[in-house]
């Protein structure tokens, strides 16, 4: 059986790139509903309905639950059959989710509206890292970075919304997402033939082709890294506010925009050079550069925190779409699950450690959580020195 590494040496297939943007476009709708302006409407909803923080903390909860659990199982039904028409449902179901929750009565109907969002998120994300693939060509790691660019960029501007606009004009203007739910179903709807035709045409040629064997040790040891690299992530953006007290809400949303921000920027980047150094050179050495700036970030204050949130943020981030394309490599024969684990299960696992923080943080105090979260990145990139070769010369070992 002839490595798939190999066989993309014998011939150049070209990007795909109105499919791209399509789905990077779509992603960003995506993250921008769920993990984007959830975890910033907590304090909101806190208001709207009169919650304690006990009742408060279940709502990023169900969303990261709903979510995260249901991507590796939408991504293993999505591999034995198919389903090109969930990219459009999920994303349909993500926006629409939240919108109703501008008129959610009581607790109950809230989280009943979040796990809908949370869903939707969960099943268009193996789907649309599915047709990033297919549509990538022989660019994995560009086409992933314009992929997870756009998730990323709608993390960065779900806080951003929140300071500049809901805050201002109420929960209950949520109810606008309506007509953006409608609208993504003609963004998503215009790519599904070209989708169901690509998808007929590789299953005959995976016919003909070996598609390589999974490598579940290899795939084990990302998995690791991706949490490790998610609790940093979500700890960060969750514990600023917290850590930097003497600041207003307003300004600690535009801290958070940054860090995510320049973590955009440095997936892009990532993944431009991760087809040129290599996939595991690549994850070893930014979360190894994001070190430092984590461990300094307690002892700066004024412009060069930002400046050092911004480097911290493009340096632990700059992996994020080089994890989803590992894993595919590591996992060919189930590209949907690899998908679900790379990108939800991954996000899920950071907010259930931001639970585990928010209590080490009540008995230790907030410093001590940013001091942990300043070893997260050391940590895993420690453990990607033993992930798998991913040089085109080598095939990764079953």
């Amino acid at each position: 059986m002839e490595p798939v590494s190999q066989t993309l040496m014998k011939g150049e297939e070209p990007l795909y790139r109105r499919g791209i943007f399509t789905f990077s476009g779509a992603h960003f709708l995506n993250d921008l509903v769920t993990t984007g302006m959830v975890p910033a409407l907590v304090v909101l909803y806190k208001h709207a309905l009169d919650l304690n923080y006990t009742q408060s903390t279940l709502i990023v909860l169900m969303s990261y639950l709903t979510s995260s659990v249901s991507q590796p199982l939408f991504g293993l039904f999505a591999d034995r059959k198919p389903k090109v028409w969930l990219f459009s449902v999920g994303l349909f179901c993500s926006i629409m989710g939240l919108a109703l929750t501008a008129i959610a009565p009581s607790l109950p109907w809230l989280l009943l509206f979040i796990s809908i969002s949370g869903l939707g998120s969960g099943a268009f994300h193996p789907e649309a890292s599915r047709a990033t693939h297919l549509a990538s060509g022989t660019k994995k790691g560009l086409a992933q970075a314009i992929f997870q660019v756009g998730g990323n960029s709608g993390q960065a501007f779900g806080p951003l919304i929140i300071s500049i606009f809901i805050i201002h004009s109420g929960i209950h203007s949520l109810i606008w997402l309506i007509p953006v739910a409608f609208l993504s179903l003609i963004l998503t709807g215009q790519i599904l033939p070209w989708l169901g035709g690509k998808l007929k045409a590789t299953k005959v040629n995976t016919k003909k082709v070996g598609k390589g064997t999974n490598n579940y040790l290899g795939a084990s040891l990302l998995s690791c890294v991706i949490i490790l690299r998610s609790w940093c992530q979500i700890g960060v953006v969750v514990f600023l506010p917290f850590y930097l007290h003497n600041l207003s809400v307003q300004q600690s949303e535009i801290l958070s925009f940054v860090f995510v921000g320049a973590g955009a920027l440095g997936t892009f980047v990532g993944g431009i050079l991760s087809d040129k150094v290599g996939m595991k050179r690549l994850l070893v050495s930014s979360m190894l550069l994001a070190t430092p700036f984590a461990l300094i970030f307690p002892y700066v204050h004024g412009v060069l925190s930002v400046l050092d949130l911004l480097l911290f943020g493009f340096c632990v981030l700059s992996s994020f779409s080089v994890s989803v394309v590992y894993m595919q490599r590591m996992l060919p024969e189930n590209i949907g699950l690899a998908s679900g684990l790379s990108i939800g299960f991954g996000v899920g696992a950071g907010g259930i450690g931001s639970v585990f923080m928010g209590g080490i943080s009540d008995i230790f105090g907030v410093a001590t959580v940013f001091t942990i979260l300043s070893l997260l990145p050391l940590a895993g990139s420690l453990i990607s020195v033993f992930l798998p070769s991913d040089r085109l010369d080598k095939k990764l070992p079953v």
